[in-house]
């Protein structure tokens, strides 16, 4: 009874606000690898009418970011880089190689590289909606200092993991969307799961939206810059996918269970001084649920893109989101956990 209690309100919850002829979203939730509650809501695409289900495939934003951390420790764990190297080893064409000197590959997977985003995208709009990792990550190695030592304090960057993705290609020595794919995505049994590599296909994936002037204007791949700097935000899944994600990193399938228990753990590096204590480790934001119980996640957006993926350790809760309008998932996860709580879930 319990578990309909569950689904009928997270159902009630999630459609009273998405509408079945408007962009949506789909909805996964698993307790001790079970799946609870799985459900799409509204179109995927507002000319076809697709409508979504939990197999609809969506851009999950920086939700990206931690499966490209993951390709980066299994070529740890195979002894072909260190997180300790430092970034002059991989991008020697730096301006000022002191800077790539001090910058880690530790501190680029846990945004505290003190590198700046120097990158101009209102003034070079149309540039960006084409550049890829590379050409994103270029203005920073332009750079003539850095905004605070690595490890002394946390700014988020997305040009980092464009740098990661491109550390991967020059050890692996191909594209790092098909090392993930043959790595990562194939052990998890993700067979839903892309990489965008440039354009993105106009069919089979769902199209991101914005409200506007009452209705919806598309906002992904040729009208957003930077969606093509994949490294950051390029992978496209869906709810099934991301649980197949979740259990694998619970198996553990593609990388030592040891590994995947670090980069879930928060970095505190020795030279931290930031009056805010970090949260985050590789990738990872380590915070707190509703009652107080350790939550790891991420979240996602881009474009008309948002996502969630969320887990509770301690109750073996799992919870995605994703959808193709912008919505607020601290809300929404917050409401979840209160229905959780309230069903003797948390």
């Amino acid at each position: 009874m319990a578990q309909e209690n569950v689904a009928s309100r997270i159902d009630s919850l999630f459609s009273s606000f998405l509408k079945a002829d408007e962009p949506g979203g789909a909805v996964l939730i698993a307790k001790a690898g079970q799946v609870v509650f799985s459900k799409g809501y509204g179109i995927a695409d507002i000319n076809t009418k697709e409508p979504i289900t939990p197999h609809t495939i969506f851009n999950t934003g920086s939700v990206s970011k931690t499966i490209v951390s993951y390709a980066i420790l299994l070529l740890q764990q195979r002894n072909l880089l260190s997180v300790d190297d430092n970034l002059l080893k991989y991008f020697p064409d730096f301006k000022n190689k002191k800077i790539a000197e001090q910058v880690q590959i530790k501190h680029l997977l846990s945004h505290v590289s003190g590198l700046p985003d120097n990158r101009e995208v209102s003034k070079n709009h149309d540039f960006y909606l084409t550049a890829d990792d590379a050409q994103n990550f270029a203005p920073v190695q332009q750079a003539d200092k850095l905004e605070f030592a690595p490890g002394s304090r946390y700014k988020y960057s997305n040009p980092a993991f464009n740098a990661l993705a491109l550390i991967i290609e020059k050890i692996t020595g191909s594209k790092w969307q098909q090392f993930v794919r043959t790595e990562i995505f194939d052990k998890a049994a993700m067979t839903e799961s892309d990489i965008t590599d440039g354009s993105h296909p106009e069919t089979g994936v769902a199209h991101g939206y914005e409200k506007q002037n009452g209705g919806f204007k598309e906002l992904d791949y040729g009208e957003e810059p930077t969606f093509c700097a994949a490294g950051n935000g390029g992978i496209w899944c869906s709810v099934t996918d991301l649980h197949k994600y979740y259990l694998a990193l619970q198996k553990p399938a593609f990388l030592n269970k040891e590994i995947i228990v670090g980069s879930m753990q928060i970095k505190r590096f020795e030279n931290w001084s930031s009056e805010k204590e970090p949260n985050n480790g590789y990738s990872w934001f380590i915070t707190k649920t509703i009652n107080g119980l350790e939550r790891i996640g991420h979240t996602g957006s881009q474009g008309g893109f948002r996502a969630n993926f969320q887990f509770i350790p301690e109750k073996k809760i799992f919870v995605t989101m994703l959808f193709n309008t912008p919505h607020n998932c601290d809300v929404l996860m917050e409401k979840i956990e209160r229905i959780l709580k309230e069903e003797n879930y948390l």
